[in-house]
């Protein structure tokens, strides 16, 4: 909508109340009218407040410091306050005696609570509204961490600093988690359980034996074989390392926090990615990574040799069919870019695609693969060589991450990176990612692409 006639309908709200509060203050109003102008003072804040967020939006969150506010809201309520309790007295020779309500006008308190909506209504925008206390935040926490403002500064403005570092707040914070969501596929079809220390996370992961009896019993229930393993989520100690360059810190036009949050975001997600897929980092080893502890199918394949799409299909028939049914009822694909690659080249004997594209895709296209849901991500490549295809194949809600609520720090690095014209971040965060299962129902297999022995 046009600026301007937003500024309009603004000032005819406004005046509208200023209305409404001189009709207050006149001690015309009668009793029996205090519900309609108490509904109508109610009716003109909640348009009044909405055409404010609009212009907020529009980018004039200045605006709202006029008109209501710069009108007078403070001296003529405070005047009135002082000018109706004198009325009172004049009128009645005592403010609360009874010749008021007996012809029908309203008593000082009634007067009160209406002028305080009133002017609750004329202040409301003068302070800030959750987007733009969200939006200074993320300014002050930009600043800080590229040296704009001291510690002390941050401090008054929201953020936690203590030993050189600074906590992440929870709406940049949630923007990051967001982003890792959107990239990491193992959040985003994972168990997440976030716990507000760092403590081990218990999981029971069950082997069980049943019994089965046709006849009538004429004993004891045998015992069966049925136990309890725990696997405990451990939040590792990990970071990561990101620099930008002063000089696009101090291009005009380019918001620093929206630079700052972007690298953070970037940085962070590949180092949870890698750790989560591959879990190889030295001295940050991740057993129950997805490279590690998805169980290998085995069944080597030329695929430049002839009928290979035939082969390959028969072959991914074979993948899909491995896991017990409880897991193949909740599968789907996640795969690398060289067997994507693979896989759209490829077709059956009778002429078939072997990827094919949903009848129906849900959030846009997709695609299924021998009739599930396919995925594919550079982080399944295989570490050193990008160009073997990998598969993986089964229920990756088995996959149990643990967050630790308000973990995530940054460490600003100014003079390391200064002889670069460069300032780093240094991203601290405690979490764990596990592929969890039971011994007897692996939950995820790993097919490996690759040609046979001497072949």
């Amino acid at each position: 909508m046009d600026k301007e006639l937003l500024k309009k309908m603004k000032a005819r709200q406004e005046q509208r109340l200023e209305e409404l509060r001189g009709k207050i203050e006149s001690g015309e109003l009668r009793e029996a009218d205090i519900d309609g102008v108490q509904q109508e003072i109610d009716a003109v804040i909640e348009e009044l407040n909405g055409i404010k967020d609009a212009l907020e939006d529009d980018g004039d969150a200045g605006d709202g410091k006029d008109g209501g506010v710069g009108n007078g809201t403070d001296d003529p309520d405070n005047r009135s306050g002082d000018e109706s309790s004198g009325d009172g007295a004049d009128e009645g020779g005592e403010g609360e005696d009874n010749p008021e309500n007996r012809s029908g006008m309203i008593s000082q308190e009634q007067r009160d609570g209406l002028l305080d909506s009133i002017k609750s209504g004329l202040e409301a925008r003068s302070k800030m509204t959750k987007t733009q206390k969200d939006q200074q935040l993320r300014k002050a926490f930009a600043n800080f961490v590229i040296g704009n403002i001291s510690e002390a500064e941050a401090r008054a403005l929201g953020i936690e600093t203590g030993n050189g570092s600074v906590t992440v707040p929870e709406v940049i914070a949630s923007e990051v988690i967001t982003y890792a969501q959107e990239e990491n596929l193992l959040r985003k079809y994972g168990t997440v359980v976030r716990t507000a220390g760092d403590v081990k996370y218990p999981i029971l992961v069950k082997k069980a034996d049943a019994n089965v009896n046709k006849k009538e019993r004429s004993t004891d229930i045998t015992e069966t074989a049925i136990q309890f393993d725990e696997i405990l989520l451990d939040p590792a100690e990990f970071d990561a390392l990101a620099t930008v360059t002063k000089k696009l810190l101090k291009m005009s036009g380019v918001p620093v926090e929206d630079i700052v949050v972007e690298e953070l975001k970037k940085a962070y997600v590949r180092k949870e990615i890698n750790y989560m897929f591959n879990g190889d980092d030295a001295g940050n080893e991740n057993p129950g990574a997805l490279a590690k502890k998805a169980v290998a199918f085995e069944k080597p394949l030329d695929l430049t040799a002839a009928g290979a799409g035939q082969k390959l299909y028969d072959a991914l028939i074979e993948f899909k069919n491995t896991p017990v049914t409880e897991v193949m009822k909740k599968g789907r694909f996640i795969i690398n870019r060289a067997a994507l690659t693979a896989i759209e080249k490829m077709k059956t004997d009778d002429g078939f695609p072997l990827l094919r594209p949903f009848t129906q895709a849900e959030g846009g296209i997709g695609y299924q693969l021998v009739g599930y849901p396919v995925d594919w991500t550079d982080a399944a490549d295989k570490k050193g060589e990008p160009d073997t295809p990998v598969l993986y194949f089964g229920d990756f809600s088995a996959f149990k991450i643990q967050e630790v609520i308000g973990a995530l720090e940054i460490q600003k690095l100014v003079e390391k990176f200064s002889g670069k014209n460069q300032i780093g971040f240094q991203i601290y965060n405690l979490l764990d990612g596990q592929l969890v299962y039971s011994p007897f129902e692996p939950a995820v297999y790993r097919y490996e692409i690759t040609k046979p022995v001497g072949g």
